[in-house]
């Protein structure tokens, strides 16, 4: 579905990620791994068309599109959820899951869609109404996610979600994503949580310094410590 082929990106001279190359096939989990400032949230941001300054090759769903800006990328099924989630605040929770589809082709099925939404995620349920930022963190980052899926896209780009999450929450979030790829969602995952991350993963790539230095199928870095402590260490 996904596939990378040196790419770079720079913030000002400060050249960030450095001809990294890697895929994502279609149903999978797949989480980039690394320390604080390896280049984990440029990359996704790149791969977004958020980062100005970029070269290589992206082809999703075989369609090359590293030149393309991030709204025809959203329209070919590419979501993205930031670090930051930025939910708007003055906002009900239902409006800001209708912001993710009011460029939609399916905005008349706008009631349909919360509803079934708001099932896949029971919190929001309860909390339609209520004032989007007046929520815990946790569920404000469910929200986030929410309404990334209002628009159904094949593959969905996750920075760090549990970031700053009680545990509980984040337990039930990384449940979530494991039901999301059961209902044919594919998942780009950066995540602080390497253990937690890799057991619900297929594969795993590890940036270091904007390169990737390693990869392999999730079971063969859970059971490589020194590869862990090595690379991912906060």
């Amino acid at each position: 579905m996904l596939k990378v082929a040196g790419l770079n990106a720079w913030y000002d001279r400060s050249h960030v990620v450095q001809n990294i190359a890697f895929e994502v096939r279609a149903g999978e989990i797949v989480t980039l791994m690394g320390r604080n400032g390896a280049g984990k949230t440029t990359t996704l941001r790149s791969l977004m068309g958020l980062v100005t300054k970029r070269s290589g090759s992206m082809h999703f769903n075989g369609r090359e599109m590293l030149a393309e800006p991030a709204h025809t990328r959203f329209h070919q099924g590419l979501a993205y959820v930031p670090e930051e989630r930025r939910i708007v605040p003055g906002l009900s929770v239902r409006e800001n899951l209708q912001l993710g589809i009011t460029a939609s082709s399916n905005r008349h099925e706008m009631v349909r869609m919360i509803e079934e939404i708001a099932t896949t995620f029971p919190r929001l349920k309860e909390r339609l109404e209520q004032d989007a930022t007046s929520m815990s963190g946790g569920e404000q980052q469910m929200l986030a996610i929410a309404r990334a899926m209002m628009a159904r896209p094949q593959m969905i780009l996750l920075d760090e979600p549990s970031e700053g999450i009680m545990p509980l929450l984040v337990e039930e979030m990384f449940q979530l994503f494991v039901r999301m790829k059961q209902a044919g969602t594919t998942i780009l995952l950066v995540e602080q949580n390497v253990e937690r991350a890799l057991r619900i993963s297929d594969r795993a790539y590890i940036l270091d310094q904007g390169q990737i230095v390693h990869t392999g199928t999730a079971e063969e870095l859970l059971d490589d410590q020194a590869i862990q402590e090595r690379y991912c260490a906060v």
